[in-house]
């Protein structure tokens, strides 16, 4: 991401976050009127965690990881545990607002009783924030499992029956991470005995230089027809055509706008893969034509593109299936439903037109270290008549 960028983008965050912790300020710390030292220590501690987002925002991209990872580690658990207290907050106006109603209806004013909701309110939700953060970072730090989703396919030839694609999305390998993650699915994904591997996009948040050890496990994938990769919008963040050579050079086959066919047991099967939908604003563009250009119309196609948005265009060319990843599937309840305004689906396999759709909601996690509503997942999808 070029410098201009990442100030613009800084900018607009450090606005937002400013926003939103004073409103946090008012409510958790300024209305409950906590006794003495603790409305200066919770007023200094909302200071400091607001800095810290902008901070590890931006050590996350131009400091090596080894330093830049502690300033994330608090950055990113704070944006978590700040949304998941926000999410719990605005509901909490209609209590206070309720309480202003029956105060005017009275006509008496009750400053103590006021207070104490405050409190209650205050003290609740820095409770629930708490735990909820907690069971959030178990479910998103915890060992990933598999998912297992029959694709049923119109015509599909009866040798392809049966094949199956691992599936692994919106990894993150960047501040909190890294190698060990990787080793992880990778076993994992080996046990599986996948005749195809389907990597689609946002693998990584950093630099070749700063994460390429940690990336390099990949290169032990195995599957009985290769290990396939399409770039999604962090890539373009973080350098995508260094990236690109860096995945090939493990042995990783990297689709960019174009198609391979795969031979299954006397059958064909065409796999293509886009760019990102964002890659044009990279001077990349995204192709679905030229992915497709010269497939026989009577063979059946597999398309591996970042965006679930992407159906739009690959049902009404012929595609049969689209594998895509981006939504994390709202990664943090009930963001989820602020997904669906972008993005067509959200998580799961869907029916669009006479193609069918795997939306993963992702095998890593971005920003807080956290998931609640969704979990984690490698997909193993095993195509079906």
């Amino acid at each position: 991401m070029g410098w201009g960028r990442v100030a613009v983008f800084l900018l607009v965050v450090s606005g937002l976050t400013a926003g939103v912790h004073y409103y946090l300020w008012l409510r958790l710390v300024r209305s409950p009127a906590w006794p003495s030292p603790w409305l200066a220590v919770g007023t200094w501690a909302l200071v400091a965690l607001a800095l810290s987002i902008p901070l590890g925002m931006l050590t996350s991209r131009v400091v090596p990881r080894e330093i830049a990872s502690p300033v994330a580690w608090t950055a990113f658990v704070w944006m978590g545990a700040l949304f998941l207290c926000l999410v719990m907050l605005l509901p909490a106006e209609l209590l206070r607002l309720g309480e202003g109603l029956l105060a005017r209806g009275a006509d008496v004013a009750d400053p103590a009783r006021r207070q104490m909701l405050s409190r209650l309110i205050a003290g609740g939700v820095m409770s629930a924030g708490v735990g909820l953060s907690g069971f959030g970072m178990v479910t998103a730090l915890g060992r990933v499992g598999v998912k297992r989703v029959e694709v049923p396919i119109a015509g599909l030839p009866a040798s392809l029956r049966g094949l199956t694609i691992a599936q692994l999305s919106d990894i993150h390998v960047g501040p909190t991470i890294g190698r060990s993650f990787i080793e992880q699915i990778v076993e994992t994904t080996n046990a599986l005995e996948p005749d195809i591997i389907a990597i689609t996009g946002d693998l990584v948040d950093g630099s070749v230089a700063d994460l390429g050890e940690h990336v390099r496990p990949l290169g032990r994938l195995r599957a009985r027809h290769g290990v396939f990769f399409v770039t999604g919008n962090h890539e373009y963040y973080s350098g995508a055509a260094e990236w690109v050579a860096f995945l090939r050079g493990l042995g990783i086959t990297v689709l960019q706008n174009e198609r391979v066919t795969i031979e299954h047991d006397g059958a064909a099967l065409d796999l293509a893969g886009v760019n990102d939908w964002t890659a044009g604003q990279f001077d990349d563009p995204h192709d679905l034509d030229a992915a497709l250009d010269g497939k026989p119309a009577d063979r059946t196609v597999v398309l591996l593109a970042h965006q679930p948005k992407h159906i739009e265009q690959a049902a009404a060319k012929g595609v049969d299936l689209q594998l895509s990843g981006h939504t994390h599937g709202g990664q943090i309840f009930p963001f989820n439903y602020l997904v669906r305004l972008q993005q067509p689906y959200v998580a799961g396999l869907h029916t669009h037109g006479a193609s069918k759709l795997y939306v993963s909601p992702g095998t890593g996690y971005w920003g807080p270290p956290m998931r609640i509503g969704v979990a984690p997942e490698i997909t193993s999808l095993c195509l079906t008549a």
